[in-house]
Formats: structure tokens, sequence, C-alpha cells
């Protein structure tokens, strides 16, 4: 795996306070949603965290992979469906979530699925920024961002002796 150009690393408190702010954003929309549609894996702690802040209570999977080196996305598979009542009205009342919107392929499937759902995500890079409605930061397209759940504690070069990579 080589190394992005830019590192974005966030902590579980940073995480917290963004998921919450989008849960904000979220508040201030007059749509009632019956149902949050979580992209697993990462859109399983934003999902809950913002089920909690609007008080949703119906929490569904969709699973979509690529199969892929980190370095570079392969062939997008549907592995688990959106359960067919959450499907009505082409999705009008249900909130998709996830965690990160990239090169915008899985958010175009499941915005397939569910044309009329509201879609946010935590964070957005450009190209996937225009499958979505509401997100809380933009980060650039060759910018990874490394998530609480992936990282461990480490030494951190100063930004100043240089990227890795």
């Amino acid at each position: 795996m080589s190394l992005p150009e830019k590192a974005f690393p966030v902590s579980w408190d940073q995480f917290h306070r963004d998921a919450r702010a989008l849960a904000w954003r979220l508040s201030a929309h007059k749509e009632q949603w019956k149902a949050i549609v979580c992209i697993t894996r990462g859109g399983l702690v934003p999902a809950a965290i913002i089920a909690r802040e609007l008080g949703i209570r119906v929490v569904e999977t969709v699973c979509v992979a690529s199969y892929h080196a980190y370095s570079e996305q392969g062939e997008m598979r549907i592995l688990k469906e959106v359960a067919e009542p959450l499907l009505a009205n082409e999705g009008a009342d249900v909130l998709i979530v996830d965690d990160l919107t990239d090169t915008g392929k899985t958010a175009a499937i499941v915005r397939a699925m569910l044309p009329k759902a509201h879609f946010a995500a935590v964070y957005a890079k450009p190209k996937g920024r225009p499958l979505i409605d509401t997100f809380v930061t933009e980060v650039s397209q060759d910018t990874w961002i490394f998530f609480p759940w992936d990282l461990g504690f480490t030494f951190q070069k100063p930004i100043a002796e240089g990227q890795p990579g």
C-alpha cells in the first residue's frame, strides 16, 4: 500500500463531534425520516450517533463491497440489499448515512436503490460530493482519511519533516 499524499487522522472524539454536527445539520430539515439506511461498514458508527440524536429507531444496513487493494477500487458488489419496505416510494422518508463519500461509486449504487432518500455523510471528497445532500467536512481527493477504528497509537512525524510516501 502506497501512502497518500495527504493524511487526515480522525480521533474517536473528533469523529463523535463531527457525527453530532451532521445530526445538527440534519435536524434542521423538515423531513421526518422513518429509518436510517447505513452503508456498511463505515456508516455504522455515524448512523448510531445520528439515530440517537434524531430519535430514529429503525436502522437498516446496505452492504456494498469492492474487492481491491487499498490503493485502488475494484468491482462493486452488493452483498446485502435494503429491506423491501424501505424501498417504497423510492426511499422518500429514508435517511442514508455513510462515513465518507470518496469516488462516489458506492454512493451511486445506494442512491439508485433509494433515489428520493436524503443522503448524508460525515466527510466528502469532490468526486463523491455531487451524490450527497448533507455533509460536515470536505477534504481534497488526494487526502486519505484514517478513521479511529483503523488506527492504533503510534508516533507521528511533524508535518515539517515531510509526508510519508
